[in-house]
Order: structure tokens, then C-alpha cells, then sequence
């Protein structure tokens, strides 16, 4: 046998050993045990152990009943050590599973927070700095989830939390929208400028920006040269928002 097939094997056959050994931990425990051991290193901020023994419990029982809480551990536990890139697949993995799990409403909210996470985390690093190409998927990824819990899960007891939620993401996207807006309207691109004016009052009614929103279309429709649509922007404006500071700006 060649030198390099057998150098091959010995090193599968130490992973091999390495594997069962770290899971020689686990034998003489029972799924319940094993399920309170990771709810301990929870507690206890042993997020990464906490992984590891949920992992653990639903490889080895896979069909247990301890599998579906062994997933949502796991979820959670990721969550809680800020590892959103483990914890999304987590989560879509057990809605996909357990689609009519009594719980399933609690894997959508954790989805949903998971998304809110990375995008707190993104605005935070980059909305001081009011660029104008942010990327708002995360916040609407999470504004899709907590819209989709309130309406099929209206009793959940997740629902007023989403709802919060929902209204914090979309004044959020909304001035994200309004951040580009202005960028392109300084810069002379008119018609971007609208586009994400317009964006802005179609898809975030109520929202606080929709006054600046309407002021930026006034001011972009008349560098156009487009009279009658400036017209109307402005009367809707000062119809909704005549004490509003943008109104002022353009009268």
C-alpha cells in the first residue's frame, strides 16, 4: 500500500477517535439530562457548550422526543453567542421540520430577531455615517418575518413584541430610503431621487418621514422641468403636513 494511502487513513482514523472521544461525555447520559445540561451552560453564558450538547442530543436521538427542543436550544444558543450565520439555518432548518409544531411561532419570531440582530448590527456600523448605498435587506428581511408571525399568529405570544418590531423597521428602512433620496437628489439624479421618495410613501404609510419623503419628490419634480407632478407633491404635503419643517423648505 502507498505510503500517502496509508498516511490518508490513519489521519480519518484520529478524527474518528477524536470524535468519539468528545462524545464519550455524553454516554451515560440520559436525553433529558444531556437537554438540562445545555439549559445549565445557557445560564450559566456557556453559549458555545451549550451548542454543542444540544447538537449532541439530537444526533443521538434523532427521533427522540427531546429533537425538536434540542433544534430550538441550538437556535437559541447561537443567538445568544451572536453567531446569526449559524443560527438562520438553525431556525429555517426547524420550520421546515416542524412546520405545525405547537412552538413554530417562537422559531418565526427567532428568525425574525435573528434578522433585526444583523441588521441593528449593520446600521450601527454604517448609518452615522449616512451612506447612501447601505444594504436594508436584514431590516426587511425581519419586517417580511414579523409581518408574516402577527398574521398568521395573531395570539401568539410573540405578536406584540413583532408588532413593536415592525414599527421601529419601518421608520428604519423608510429613513434608509429617505438617506439615498437626498444623496441622489444632491448629486442631480432626479429620477432616483424620486423613485426612492416615491418607494418611501407607497410602502410606509403613517410613517414620521413621509413628510421629508414628499418634500424631496417637490424639490426633484421641479429641477425636471415637471411642473404639474411638483404642484401636486406640494398640495399633498401641505395638505398632511403643513406644520411640518420640509414643508417650509420648499414652499
Amino acid at each position: 500500500m502507498k505510503k500517502s494511502s496509508l498516511l490518508l487513513i490513519a489521519s480519518l482514523l484520529l478524527v474518528g477517535c477524536h470524535s468519539t472521544s468528545k462524545d464519550e461525555k455524553y454516554n451515560n447520559m440520559s436525553p433529558n439530562d444531556i437537554y438540562m445540561q445545555g439549559v445549565k451552560n445557557v445560564e450559566r453564558k456557556n453559549y458555545t457548550q451549550a451548542i454543542e450538547d444540544f447538537e449532541a442530543l439530537e444526533s443521538r436521538y434523532p427521533f427522540g422526543d427531546y429533537a425538536d427542543k434540542a433544534q430550538l436550544g441550538a437556535v437559541y444558543s447561537y443567538y445568544l453567542n451572536e453567531d446569526y450565520p449559524s443560527a438562520l439555518p438553525a431556525v429555517e432548518r426547524f420550520i421546515r421540520m416542524y412546520p405545525r409544531h405547537p412552538n413554530v411561532d417562537y422559531a418565526y419570531y427567532m428568525k425574525g430577531v435573528i434578522h433585526f440582530s444583523e441588521a441593528m448590527g449593520f446600521f450601527s456600523r454604517y448609518l452615522p455615517m449616512e451612506r447612501e448605498d447601505r444594504d436594508p435587506t436584514p431590516a426587511k428581511k425581519a419586517l417580511g418575518v414579523f409581518t408574516l408571525l402577527t398574521q398568521q399568529y395573531p395570539n401568539s405570544p410573540y405578536a406584540n413584541d413583532a408588532k413593536q418590531r415592525i414599527i421601529y423597521l419601518r421608520n428604519l428602512v423608510a429613513q434608509n430610503e429617505l438617506v439615498a433620496a437626498r444623496f441622489y437628489l444632491e448629486k442631480g439624479a432626479y429620477v432616483a431621487a424620486v423613485n426612492r421618495a416615491s418607494y418611501v410613501i407607497t410602502n410606509f404609510d403613517g410613517s414620521p418621514s413621509l413628510a421629508e419623503a414628499l418634500s424631496i419628490m417637490v424639490e426633484a419634480y421641479r429641477e425636471l422641468g415637471m411642473t404639474d407632478l411638483a404642484n401636486d407633491s406640494y398640495r399633498v404635503l401641505m395638505l398632511n403636513y403643513p406644520d411640518s419643517p420640509f414643508a417650509q423648505e420648499v414652499s
